[in-house]
C-alpha cells in the first residue's frame, strides 16, 4: 500500500466518525499504521496535520447542521468532538470569524474542509524538473476536473459558491484569463487573473502538489500575459488567522509584499502586491 493509500484510509476513517472525539493514535490504530509514519506522510503529502485536517472537517459538517438543522448549538458541539459549547464556541469563531448563532442566523452555509478525495493516477507526482510545468488556458470542456479540484482547495477560498464560481469561471475562458495545469485528465493547478486589474482572484494547487512549484510556473506566465506593465495583487488570509493553512506563507515566498487590509464577503484579508521593479523573471 503506497502512501496516497495510507492517507485515504486515514481520511475514509475520519468522514466515518466524524461526530465523534477523534485524535491520532485513535486514527493510526484503527488504519493499523505508527502514529508517527501517519503525521509524517499525511503533513508532508498534504500541507497540513491530521489534527488540523480533522477538526476542519468537524468544523464544516457543524456549520452545515447550525443553518440546515434545528439542533441546539451544545447538541452540534457534541456531534462535532467537542466536550463544551465554550470550546466549541472558541474554534469556531477562530475559523469561520462569526459565533455559532450569528452563523445560524445568517443562513448561508459555506465549508470549510471538504473532504479530501484523490482521483487520478498522478503520473507526474514525482517529476523532478518542478520548473517545467506546461501552464495552459483553460477551455469550457475542463470545468469539470477544474471544479474537481477547487472541491479540494475551498480552505484557501472563504464564502465560495460553485455556481458563481463557474459564471466567473466561463467569463474568465472567454477572455483567455483562466489557467490550467494537469497531470493527464487530473487538474492540479488552476488560477483567475484580470488583464484590466493585474489581479489574481483565484489560485488554487491540488493538496498533493503543493510542493512542485506550480504556483511559480503560474507566476511565470500571468507575467507574461499582463507584458510587465502593471502591479500584479492577490489577496490572501491576514497574518495569525487559524484558518490559513499555509496560503499567506506561499503568497509571500512568490515574493508579493504586504499592502492594505481589506474584508471580502465579511472576512477578513489583506491585499499583497508584486511591483514591476520587484519581479523576478
Amino acid at each position: 500500500m503506497n502512501h496516497i493509500e495510507k492517507i485515504k484510509a486515514a481520511i475514509d476513517y475520519i468522514e466515518a466518525n466524524l461526530t465523534k472525539k477523534l485524535d491520532l493514535d485513535m486514527v493510526a490504530a484503527a488504519v493499523h499504521y505508527s502514529k508517527h509514519h501517519l503525521q509524517r506522510i499525511f503533513s508532508k503529502s498534504l500541507g497540513l496535520t491530521l489534527h488540523d485536517y480533522l477538526q476542519r472537517r468537524q468544523l464544516t459538517e457543524a456549520a452545515k447542521l447550525l443553518v440546515f438543522s434545528k439542533k441546539s448549538i451544545l447538541d452540534i458541539a457534541l456531534l462535532s468532538g467537542y466536550e463544551s459549547q465554550q470550546a466549541f464556541h472558541g474554534a469556531f469563531c477562530s475559523m469561520y470569524k462569526l459565533p455559532p448563532n450569528a452563523y445560524r442566523e445568517n443562513e448561508e452555509f459555506y465549508p470549510l474542509q471538504l473532504k479530501f478525495e484523490f482521483e487520478g493516477s498522478f503520473q507526474m507526482l514525482h517529476k523532478k524538473d518542478n520548473g517545467n510545468w506546461n501552464v495552459v488556458f483553460a477551455a469550457e470542456g475542463d470545468i469539470p476536473r477544474w471544479m474537481a479540484l477547487v472541491r479540494l482547495v475551498i480552505d484557501g477560498f472563504p464564502h465560495l459558491h460553485e455556481d458563481e464560481h463557474i459564471a466567473a469561471l466561463k467569463a474568465r475562458i472567454a477572455r483567455n484569463e483562466a489557467l490550467l495545469v494537469a497531470d493527464a485528465e487530473t487538474a492540479v493547478g488552476i488560477l483567475l487573473f484580470s488583464r484590466k486589474t493585474g489581479s489574481i482572484e483565484f489560485m488554487g494547487t491540488h493538496p498533493l502538489y503543493r510542493q512542485k512549484g506550480i504556483p511559480q510556473a503560474f507566476l511565470k506566465k500571468v507575467m507574461g500575459e499582463l507584458l510587465g506593465e502593471q502591479e500584479i495583487s492577490i489577496t490572501t488570509y491576514r497574518a495569525g488567522d487559524k484558518a490559513d493553512v499555509g496560503h499567506r506563507k506561499q503568497v509571500q515566498a512568490l515574493g508579493f509584499a504586504e499592502a492594505e487590509l481589506m474584508v471580502e464577503f465579511g472576512y477578513p484579508t489583506q491585499r499583497f502586491v508584486l511591483p514591476k521593479g520587484e519581479r523576478n523573471d
